[in-house]
């Protein structure tokens, strides 16, 4: 790809965090079979199912999904079960007639399936499964017959692959099925030693087979009964497997056979409001140097294709669980690109370059409505507000506080008061850089990362929403980021003490470079997905998920207006380009406009996903039912970088399904917070009537959430469009 501009990975920082964050060991999660781990380990990846609980929960590759047989199923196999779910198979939850188009609650893809099992005749009840190498894209995954065997099955997975690939080493092969085998046919040798066979199975689906013995000898697999496939006893060599969902495509399969991915990594430039980033793969197979590998690319890959990428499109597509369909690619790395980024986006309320309404002035008037206002929520108790036990809470106040006092000081003449504002905020931040809240921050030795004491001290895994298991980091500390960068832009001095902690957040989440030792890289960002994973050391049957799409785009909103406020270049590019990623995975996925293809038709007209799930979506949320909070959770907060996320067409359907005069969540009737966060986010399409409403004289100041202001709400809403 085309080296030019800004590098869009360099890293934060190399050095260990900073002193006052005690280092420990001793994390609650024990590392479960992960072998030769020497450097930062994953908490928040696709394959976590592999190292958590009873290690057989699944893995979903995209369109594939393994879980560890561990004695299930018909085949009653302690190997590795491969399943792919079409959209047929899907299992939908009740229609919710309240919502207009009485649109179907959840639905799920049905699990247990093991279509293809990549097993041994070694492996009994004594077999174990081992990792290794967890990086971003990618793990190996081991079987072995019992521990200290050297006799080994290795699976390299990695996001996106067409192969689900094993190499065994002195093993017999049993490829098996709990489907059941209908037919088993050798189909010739596409290239020299690759043995292909065609595989019916009953439920009328094909799958391909190759199998690349060592010694190139024809390993004649045999058909021993309807669920087992066998090969020869003390076998070295490679099984590929991957399912055709149409004739005339084996081809596609043919050319890449011999040839598989082992690990991804992800490269990027930006210069001005272009980005190019790539993906690419290292690869291995006897086959790798004179053939190309074949990866599975999502709908907003494909979209995002760079025209200068190498790459061929087939038309060999497999559906995923939840985002859409596959498309298979030919190609060993991609080049993406974003050409729109928010450079212009800073503290002030914005919009996109193409939007209407774009005034970005306010009135006096509108001046002396904020004024008002202000100077009474600027006297709050900051501390009482900010030093909670929950950094989640915190990081919210601060982050509220801290866009009151810009918006004072840039916005609404108010530079004294600001000021007076600012010295309380900064010792109230002070707080949590000398690490001295009520559950201090501890750096854990054994995965990496900085994480609350509460858990450890509590015993509680759930404690400010399971932080010490590195849950919602990038939720709680994209808050803090912000509050830094406001905090550092009207205080450069104040940087000198604590750049340094704010720093180690931002790597703890989203560390950009392996050069950095002591965190993962992109602990919470998924570069193949193009959004953040909450979920991080609990094991899931329905794997990782995400709640709250405008908390993971506030985090790179954060990370961007940081990087901007201590002059790192490549972070603040780096969280422009996240953010434009982000704004196409979440229109895609998340936020369902009308014409939406990715989810399924009987579930867009709910307009959010509520819960995404890798294997299913639930229009709910994990702390109510209210259809406010359910969309809600998908506003906020409401800031600068809400109209790039949810568009126009967007917040319109949405308004209009639950909120507007007579819907079924009409706003007039919604009380707490939510009515606050509804109406900013109304503030995007009807600018006037968000002003109107936040300026009123009955306002009733119990409309506002802890993580928002009544002063930045009239300000958003009055350059927005809805100065009188």
């Amino acid at each position: 790809m085309g080296c030019y501009g800004q590098d869009l990975f360099e890293p934060i920082a190399l050095g260990q965090p900073p002193t006052n964050i005690q280092q420990q060991g001793g994390h609650p999660v024990p590392r479960l079979g992960i072998t030769n781990a020497t450097g930062p380990i994953e908490t928040n990846k696709f394959y976590e199912n592999f190292v958590l609980g009873t290690q057989n929960f699944p893995a979903f590759l995209m369109p594939y999904t393994l879980a560890w047989s561990k004695g299930s199923g018909n085949a009653q196999s302690w190997g590795m079960a491969i399943s792919h779910v079409e959209q047929s198979q899907k299992v939908f939850g009740p229609a919710n007639t309240a919502i207009p188009n009485s649109p179907d609650s959840y639905y799920i893809n049905p699990l247990g399936i093991q279509s293809l099992i990549l097993s041994a005749a070694e492996f009994q009840s004594n077999t174990i499964l081992t990792t290794d190498s967890l990086l971003a894209f990618s793990a190996n995954v081991h079987l072995q017959p019992s521990t200290g065997s050297t006799s080994i099955l290795t699976m390299p997975v990695v996001q996106g692959m067409v192969f689900i690939t094993g190499q065994y080493i002195n093993l017999q092969p049993n490829i098996q099925s709990s489907v059941f085998f209908r037919s088993v046919s050798a189909a010739g040798e596409p290239k020299p030693g690759v043995f292909k066979y065609r595989i019916t199975l009953e439920d009328g689906k094909v799958w391909l087979l190759y199998a690349l013995p060592s010694n190139g000898i024809n390993p004649n697999f045999k058909l021993a009964s309807s669920t087992l496939l066998q090969g020869p006893e003390n076998w070295y060599g490679d099984v590929q497997v991957a399912k055709l969902p149409s004739d005339g495509l084996d081809f596609i399969y043919d050319d890449a056979a011999g040839t598989w991915p082992t690990a991804g990594q992800v490269g990027g430039h930006a210069q001005d409001a272009k980005a190019q980033y790539s993906l690419s793969w290292t690869k291995a197979g006897p086959f790798s140097e004179n053939s190309t590998l074949v990866m599975f690319a999502l709908p907003h890959h494909v979209q995002s294709f760079a025209a200068t990428s190498p790459k061929t499109v087939t038309n060999l597509t497999l559906a995923t669980t939840t985002v859409g369909n596959a498309t298979a690619v030919i190609a060993d790395y991609w080049v993406l690109e974003e050409n729109e980024l928010p450079t212009s986006l800073g503290f002030a309320p914005w919009r996109p370059a193409d939007s209407s309404e774009s005034t970005m002035n306010l009135s006096a008037a509108a001046v002396a409505a904020i004024q008002q206002v202000s100077v009474t929520e600027a006297s709050q108790n900051m501390s009482a507000q900010t030093n909670l036990n929950s950094m989640y809470y915190s990081g919210k106040a601060l982050s509220k506080f801290a866009t009151l006092v810009y918006t004072m000081h840039d916005l609404a003449d108010q530079a004294d008061l600001a000021k007076t504002a600012l010295l309380e905020l900064e010792s109230c931040f002070e707080v949590f850089s000398d690490n001295q809240q009520e559950y201090p921050l501890l750096y854990d030795t054994d995965w990496k990362g900085i994480v609350s004491s509460a858990s450890y001290v509590t015993g509680d895994d759930g404690v400010d929403f399971g932080n010490s298991y590195y849950n919602d980091h990038h939720f709680h500390y994209g808050y803090f980021l912000h509050a830094a960068a406001v905090i550092g832009y009207l205080d450069p001095t104040w940087l000198i003490k604590n750049k340094d902690y704010v720093n180690a957040l931002a790597r703890d989440v989203s560390n950009p470079s392996s050069l950095d030792q002591y965190f993962p890289v992109f602990r919470s960002f998924d570069w193949y997905h193009g959004h953040s994973w909450a979920k991080g050391l609990f094991a899931s049957g329905d794997g990782k998920d995400e709640e709250s799409s405008s908390e993971d785009s506030m985090f790179a909103y954060g990370l961007k207006m940081w990087g901007k406020t201590i002059g790192d270049a490549s972070m603040e590019a780096r969280g422009n380009l996240m953010l434009s990623v982000l704004a196409r995975s979440l229109q895609n996925y998340f936020l369902m406009t009308s014409d939406n293809v990715n989810q399924p038709a009987a579930f867009i007209g709910n307009k959010v996903t509520g819960i995404l799930f890798e294997n299913k979506a639930d229009h709910t949320t994990y702390f109510g039912n209210d259809l406010s909070y359910i969309q809600g959770i998908h506003m906020i907060p409401v800031m600068p970088f809400s109209t790039l996320t949810r568009t126009q067409q967007f917040v319109a359907e949405e308004w209009t399904t639950y909120f507007a005069d007579g819907a079924v969540r009409d706003a007039t009737g919604i009380s707490g917070g939510w009515k606050g966060i509804v109406y900013a986010n109304f503030a995007n399409i009807n600018p006037s009537a968000a002003y109107s409403f936040f300026t009123q004289d009955n306002f009733d100041m119990s409309w506002i959430d802890g993580g928002a202001s009544r002063t930045w709400y009239i300000a958003l809403s009055a350059m927005l469009g809805g100065s009188p």
